[in-house]
């Protein structure tokens, strides 16, 4: 079944001058423009498509990349504004409206926003909504401690940031688990670490467990093994900097040197961690 606002993946039907026409289904036959098709490409081929709707609502077919699809939330720019709602840049000739009644505060030209893609039930047009809540946590949370999940910044607070996982729920990253500062927009791979009794959940930007601590500790020896035995790195070493060099948290790292000074695998020194 033909999915508006998301790849699809269609067989060319026929050539014509200005393009191809590839099998809707139901939909009928859908324009490929010329310009969008790829080297090679003939009736009988198979393509993967994003199928929205052109100026005039017809069923048009692209392989250009949006950034975002129905179903998605996503950190776009408002590109003009006028009384039909807000227009946002999300990649495509056709930009995307928000609708008056789906805007949180002002929007303004120039500045970018979290939104949510979706089809108007009363237009069957491709919209976006700035008022994210309605379409988050409505469904009970099925993850496992451990699943790696993807992640958007959605806002600042005082505990930490909160996120929006696989597009379907909320979450939190907390500040003293992090290296440094996010952006809001950032999408970024995490991992879930707990799901609390009324269901809000806590992420990690690493792998929760022991494990983790194991896996970086050979991952240091070896680091100290390439540097020749020394490493200048402490448990007084900016977070930032640690995750720069070994892409782990100051916590993780901590927990990795104590364990390898408890096995007698190295020493600490005032500047540094050395290889016995």
């Amino acid at each position: 079944m033909l999915q508006l606002g998301r790849f699809n993946n269609l067989q060319v039907i026929k050539q014509v001058d200005f393009g191809m026409y590839l099998d809707g289904g139901e939909q009928g036959e859908i324009l490929l423009p010329k310009r969008y098709v790829p080297e090679n490409c003939m009736p009988g081929s198979e393509i993967e498509v994003f199928i929205y709707l052109d100026s005039e609502d017809r069923i048009i077919a692209t392989t250009e990349v949006p950034l975002a699809q129905v179903g998605e939330f996503a950190w776009l720019q408002v590109k003009a504004i006028n009384k039909m709602g807000v227009f946002l840049d999300w990649g495509l000739m056709k930009d995307l409206m928000v609708p008056y009644r789906e805007q949180k505060g002002t929007m303004s030209v120039g500045r970018s926003y979290l939104v949510y893609l979706f089809l108007d039930p009363d237009s069957g047009r491709i919209v976006a909504s700035a008022r994210i809540e309605k379409f988050l946590d409505n469904v009970v949370p099925e993850y496992q401690v451990g699943e790696a999940v993807s992640l958007i910044v959605e806002s600042d607070s005082l505990l930490g940031y909160n996120a929006i996982i696989n597009h379907l729920h909320r979450g939190i990253l907390y500040h003293d688990e992090l290296p440094g500062p996010l952006q809001v927009g950032q999408k970024l791979k995490g991992f879930i670490k707990k799901i609390r009794e009324d269901f809000k959940i806590d992420l990690s930007l690493y792998r929760p467990g022991y494990e983790q601590v194991g896996d970086f500790s050979s991952q240091l020896l070896a680091a100290l093994e390439s540097a020749g035995g020394y490493l200048p790195f402490t448990d007084r070493s900016d977070p930032a900097l640690l995750f720069d060099h070994f892409g782990v948290s100051k916590k993780v790292f901590k927990k990795a040197v104590g364990s390898l000074y408890k096995q007698q695998l190295i020493v600490l020194e005032e500047k540094g961690i050395r290889r016995r």
